[in-house]
Formats: structure tokens, C-alpha cells, sequence
């Protein structure tokens, strides 16, 4: 079983965590002819990755090897893939054949579980109003010592 692109020699695969990954290789294996992908791209962190958003710069590129095992593995800089919730792994060329087949994409990192903060809504005030601060009111009583 493998995934061929459709219509020309592009392949986008987008990849949500549950969690925090830090992604320290990357796998991808092929056929031996010009099916096998050429080059891959990496992108973090950008849900719902559309082909119009390769244009961008990756976050780190690989001229990748005919690979038919699952033997090589493409590290990547680790620092800058430490907090990874989202993955995006573009296959813009091939090496000559008109679509692209991918038959395996293993990924080397660690999980770490999301720590996802809720947005709050506060207000502050810089000094006590006193209007908003309503209290009943105190009525003031005088004793006399005769």
C-alpha cells in the first residue's frame, strides 16, 4: 500500500499531535525508480496547511536518497522542532516520473502531553471605586458621657 499524488509530482501530509513532540528524525521510503520522493520540506505549527502555504520558508529541507528499506533517517535540528503540535511535510519534486509514491513516513521523537492554557478575562483596577463598592449605609452615633 502506498499514497501516489493525484495530478502532479507534489504530496502535503499534515500531522496533528495530541500532544507536544520533540521530532528528532524523520523515515521515508519509496520505490527504486522516479516515483521516490527528491526533496522534503518540513513545517511546524501550521493547521490546516494548504499547498497556496509552501511558498513559505520551511522550517528545514532535505534532498533525500532513494530509500527502499526504511534504513536512512533524516535527523533534524532539534531545537528548532522541541514543541511541535502540528506537522506538515511537503513533497515538492521527485526524481523525474510524473506523480510521487510514498509507501512509509516514520517519525523518531518524544511526547510530551499538551499543557493548553484557557484564555482569561480579567479586570483590573488601577485604584478602588468607591461607587462600585456599594455598602449600607452606616449611621454615625454620638455617646455622651455625663
Amino acid at each position: 500500500q502506498f499514497v501516489e499524488s493525484d495530478d502532479d509530482e507534489e504530496l502535503l501530509f499534515n500531522i496533528p499531535f495530541t500532544g507536544n513532540v520533540k521530532l528528532k528524525g524523520v523515515i521515508v521510503m519509496g520505490e527504486d525508480d522516479g516515483t521516490h520522493p527528491a526533496e522534503m520540506r518540513l513545517f511546524k505549527n501550521i493547521p490546516h496547511m494548504s499547498f497556496d502555504d509552501t511558498a513559505r520558508e520551511p522550517d528545514q529541507t532535505f534532498s533525500l536518497n532513494r530509500d527502499l528499506t526504511g534504513e536512512l533517517e533524516y535527523p533534524t535540528k532539534i531545537a528548532r522542532f522541541s514543541n511541535v503540535s502540528h506537522l506538515s511535510i511537503h513533497f515538492p519534486k521527485n526524481f523525474g516520473a510524473e506523480t510521487t509514491k510514498i509507501f512509509y513516513i516514520g517519525l523518531k521523537g518524544e511526547w510530551t502531553e499538551a499543557h493548553r492554557h484557557e484564555v482569561t478575562i480579567c479586570n483590573y483596577e488601577a485604584s478602588a471605586n468607591p461607587a462600585d463598592h456599594k455598602l449600607e449605609q452606616i449611621t454615625p452615633q454620638t455617646h455622651f458621657i455625663s
